[in-house]
């Protein structure tokens, strides 16, 4: 019998998988705990129709990152923070504070877990970090920290 996994379903198929099982493991095992849906032709045709959606949405998520590197060339953000004595911070400078700076200044939208830093930044000086958009696509931040 041919099934349709509703949910990943370990050593037989992944969600949105058909795939041929045994008639009685159909319908004794994954079809009452509504493991997978028996592979009807409305089954499959909403099967279908739910990964022409899911590729549209990917499609339109990678532009969506493409356009967000685009826009960080040529911008640099200055960061205000404080210091204790001889040009070093009282912390670090994070990535919710970029974050934040690029959004106040240039209203560019970009979430903290995307900004990577390889070193903390403790000290005053202009500093280049990456922001990761997913789908193989980053982008690098000019950075100016300065006194606040």
């Amino acid at each position: 019998m041919k099934v349709i996994f509703n949910t990943d379903v370990r050593g037989q198929g992944k969600k949105g998988e058909l795939k041929e099982v045994s008639d009685g493991y159909a319908r004794n095992y994954l079809i009452p705990r509504k493991l997978a849906s028996e592979a009807t032709v409305d089954n499959i045709n909403a099967l279908k129709v739910k990964e022409k959606a899911r590729a549209r949405q990917i499609e339109m998520e990678k532009a969506q990152a493409i356009e967000n590197a685009k826009k960080l060339e040529g911008v640099q953000v200055i960061v205000r923070a404080k210091s204790g004595g001889a040009g070093k911070l009282f912390g670090a400078v994070t990535s919710e504070a970029i974050s934040k700076a690029l959004k106040e200044q240039y209203d560019i939208d970009i979430e903290k877990n995307k900004i990577v830093q390889g070193d903390p930044i403790k000290s005053y000086g202009a500093y280049t970090v990456k922001a990761k958009f997913g789908y193989e696509i980053s982008g690098s931040i000019n950075l100016l920290v300065v006194e606040e």
